[in-house]
């Protein structure tokens, strides 16, 4: 295998994919295996073996870092390839050819500087670790690699993809990103990546559309496929956690087909590599963002890649690949032109490179610089196990021959060495052997033909294990130009509404359902409704809970207006045929209707009209107190009236028979004795009520879910279907008198009259029951108060309307004569 090498007193291993693609091998048992050859000389690979050379030069030119000892270095090529990293490595730990040069013995390899890749460095590290030999990555990201227990000797100078994939998933998040496509590479390193991404953007309701799977190894057909998959989907971010090698070949054919309008978020390992980096991959690739380690500028590795040269007597393999590849001819020293290279190939040595190539750029070294890191670490753990301090006069001495150093001491210093470089860069490692997590973010944007990798934030942790990103909007130009692209399975739902999950499809593709009645979502996105409070409803927009409208019979709406109508009707009514019976008392017809119940009559029938006035109103404590005692008290005292007139007839006429004395004992005592007595009842009644469970305001919330319904609370169903049944006891008393009295003389028959108002009231107040019970709100006490009026103007309309008739408009009827005309008739 081809390599690199200078001898020295230590010897430092080196493996980097110089080229990035080995050409597939046939294995067969029947011949020997051909020599590996790989293709695609990746002049950024070259550049991190100089810089190699470079520190390892600058070290051994350094008084104070192991002063006296000289660093060689072997570096070999990989390929990109797990199987052919792991050839390099097992050659580089085992007996070798004598080299040529003074040294004439073994030299022992005491680290190695390995790998760019994942998987190849779990293929080195793995097999490395029983023997305790250190190596040090400059660009494996994979964060299996921090596992101790497999991987004990294993460090690195790149931050672990655990970091990177909280990065990527913050970057996610900050730009509502939720539906989105991702392409991994068939690796380590990709599915790793992905795996540890998947995770992270999974907690905070992000989906992956699909995953697709690339390869620099795989067929054209298995390119397109994955082409195809982007083109059917209607994601319009991307993720691409793969190697820029692995990458390129689907990024030509994405340019190819003019796919346009992707938002590509890159992995570290291609948003800063130069070769996609052209404004013909810009058409498709324009605005891509990602994460990389941090930049910094190394002015003394100028001259270095400067003075690299096929016709310098230090030249070194490779070269003439690196020239071949900036000139555009192959050197050939001393050699003729072969069937492969045609004469005008051949570099006739008079070649002058372009300097202002992006390769001798060292102003913004990443990958670069982490390869300067880990030679360093290396210096400096090397030089912790051969030098000490002395306890008198603390002086650093030499304690320990270099043929005495082992690898494994090498690998427990590098745990602990901590140092500033010349760059001011705090070179250490964590526990896993990882440095501290710290990235930029790049966004790719065209300037005068080209493309640059321009930082527009950055991501950092913290000692505690917090970690921020700070990114500079103003400063992306996205693929859409300067409006963040958008990239959602279902938009987010407004206000309003809650996201109900479709069958099938991941979390984030949802239908939006406006909430219910009395629950609201007052943020975007919700995934449940809120129920308002008890006396709280929300509002058509169900954004906002309002406080729900409060409902009672009032005066002023229509129903209100009517019933009081009726009521100060009524009682104008009453009022008046008191006038009447109080002008014409001195005639027959008032003196034969017992003028002094009838006046009470008539005074409690006034105050049932009035009573429902008390129902009407936003219910108070005093209101609620009086409506349901007033109307007790009231219909109480106008049936006890009605009761002692209906007793009155029928003593009066059982008097008129011969040997029947009862008139004389039912005077004016005994009647004014029955209906105070009788009222006395219904009067305790009401006390008790009062005294123990009062009537009192009351917020009904049950009858609509949009109102809140004032009324008057009976404090106890007991006593007021007391109330209740003890009136229509005296109805009922009254109701039976009255029909037993029917067929008394026809001119002084007031049974007849009783007994129709007594049905009206029993009818009245039959009906109320199941009405008032099923009414909702205030109609409950709309029909109370219909009950109240249609009873009162029954007993007004039916006993006093005939006599009023007579009194007004038949006054030749109203005379003893007449009224005792038919009397005679009937007693004879």
């Amino acid at each position: 295998m081809p390599y690199i090498f200078k001898t020295g007193d230590i010897m430092i291993g080196g493996i980097f994919p110089i080229f990035n693609k080995q050409e597939n091998l046939i294995a067969s048992f029947e011949r020997k295996m051909p020599r590996v050859k790989c293709n695609g000389f990746d002049l950024r690979a070259f550049r991190w073996t100089q810089v190699m050379m470079f520190a390892l030069d600058e070290i051994n030119r350094n008084e104070f870092l192991l002063p006296n000892i000289s660093l060689g270095y072997k570096i070999m090529d990989s390929c990109a390839s797990p199987t052919n990293v792991l050839r390099a490595a097992l050659m580089l730990l085992s007996e070798q050819e004598e080299e040529k040069s003074t040294t004439q013995c073994h030299l022992p390899l005491t680290a190695l500087v390995a790998e760019s890749g994942s998987s190849q460095s779990l293929a080195v590290a793995g097999t490395l670790g029983p023997f305790r030999v250190p190596m040090v990555s400059y660009f494996s990201t994979c964060a299996c690699l921090s596992d101790r227990s497999k991987y004990p000797t294993f460090f690195r100078t790149i931050s672990s993809d655990y970091y990177q994939a909280k990065a990527l998933a913050s970057l996610v998040q900050q730009h509502g990103w939720t539906w989105i496509g991702a392409l991994q590479s068939d690796n380590d390193y990709g599915r790793n990546g992905i795996s540890a991404f998947t995770k992270e953007v999974e907690k905070i309701g992000v989906c992956i559309a699909f995953v697709g799977t690339i390869l620099r190894t795989y067929p054209q057909n298995k390119i397109n496929e994955v082409v195809e998959l982007i083109k059917q989907s209607a994601v319009k971010v991307i993720l691409a956690f793969v190697p820029e090698g692995d990458l390129y070949p689907l990024m030509k054919e994405v340019v190819r087909l003019n796919i346009t309008g992707i938002q590509w978020i890159a992995s570290e390992a291609w948003v800063t590599a130069a070769r996609p980096s052209t404004p013909e991959m810009f058409k498709s690739f324009g605005g891509t963002v990602g994460f990389v380690v941090r930049k910094m500028a190394m002015p003394k590795l100028g001259p270095f890649l400067k003075n690299i040269s096929p016709y310098s007597t230090s030249q070194s393999m490779f070269v003439s690949d690196f020239w071949e590849t900036m000139a555009g001819c192959k050197p050939c020293l001393n050699c003729t032109p072969s069937a492969n290279v045609k004469l005008n190939q051949i570099c006739k040595g008079e070649e002058k490179l372009n300097y202002t190539d992006k390769f001798f750029d060292v102003s913004q070294l990443r990958v670069a610089y982490n390869v300067y890191q880990a030679v360093y670490a290396i210096a400096h753990a090397i030089h912790k196990v051969i030098f000490c301090k002395t306890d008198e006069n603390n002086v650093t001495k030499q304690c320990l021959n270099i043929s005495q150093i082992t690898p494994k001491q090498v690998s427990d210093r590098l745990q602990k060495v901590n140092f500033v470089d010349d760059y001011g860069e705090k070179v250490f490692f964590d526990k896993n052997g990882d440095p501290p997590a710290s990235y930029e973010l790049i966004n790719w944007q065209l300037r005068d033909g080209e493309v640059l990798h321009v930082a527009v934030g950055h991501f950092s942790t913290s000692t505690d294990g917090t970690y921020k990103l700070t990114v500079k909007k103003d400063y992306i130009r996205w693929n859409t130009g300067n409006l963040i692209p958008k990239s959602v399975c279902s938009e987010t739902c407004p206000n309003g509404t809650r996201k109900a999950q479709i069958k099938g499809r991941p979390v984030c593709c949802f239908d939006c359902i406006p909430c219910a009645d009395g629950s609201i979502s007052n943020t975007t996105g919700a995934a449940d409704c809120i129920l308002c409070l008890e006396e709280y409803w929300s509002n058509e927009r169900r954004d906002k809970c309002v406080i729900k409208a409060t409902e009672f019979l009032s005066y002023t709406e229509t129903m209100g207006i009517i019933l009081t109508a009726l009521s100060l009707f009524g009682a104008s009514l009453t009022l008046a045929t008191i006038i009447v019976f109080i002008h014409f008392r001195e005639t027959p017809l008032v003196k034969a209707n017992n003028s002094e119940l009838s006046s009470l009559l008539l005074v409690s029938l006034f105050f049932c009209f009035l009573c429902p006035l008390t129902f009407i109103g936003e219910p108070t404590i005093w209101s609620c107190m009086l409506r349901h005692t007033a109307f007790g008290f009231t219909f109480a005292l106008c049936i006890s009236c009605v009761l002692g007139k209906t007793i009155v007839v029928v003593t009066a006429f059982r008097a008129t028979l011969p040997g029947n004395n009862m008139a004389g004992k039912f005077g004016p005592v005994q009647q004014r004795i029955i209906v105070f007595s009788c009222t006395a009842v219904q009067i305790v009644i009401c006390i008790l009520w009062l005294k123990i469970s009062p009537p009192f305001p009351d917020r009904a919330l049950k009858y609509n879910n949009k109102k809140i319904i004032l009324e008057c609370n009976t404090g106890s169903d007991a006593a007021f279907y007391a109330v209740l049944g003890y009136i229509s006891l005296l109805a009922a008393i009254c109701l039976v008198l009255a029909f037993l009295a029917r067929k008394l003389p026809d001119n002084f028959n007031e049974a007849k009259f009783i007994s129709f108002s007594m049905l009206v009231f029993c009818a009245v107040w039959a009906t109320f029951i199941p009405a008032y019970i099923s009414s909702p709100g205030k109609y409950t006490v709309a029909v109370e108060i219909f009950a109240i009026l249609s009873s009162a103007y029954g007993l007004l309309l039916s006993i006093f309307v005939p006599k009023c008739y007579i009194i007004l408009i038949k006054p030749e009827r109203n005379t003893k004569k007449h009224l005792m005309g038919k009397l005679r008739k009937a007693s004879l």
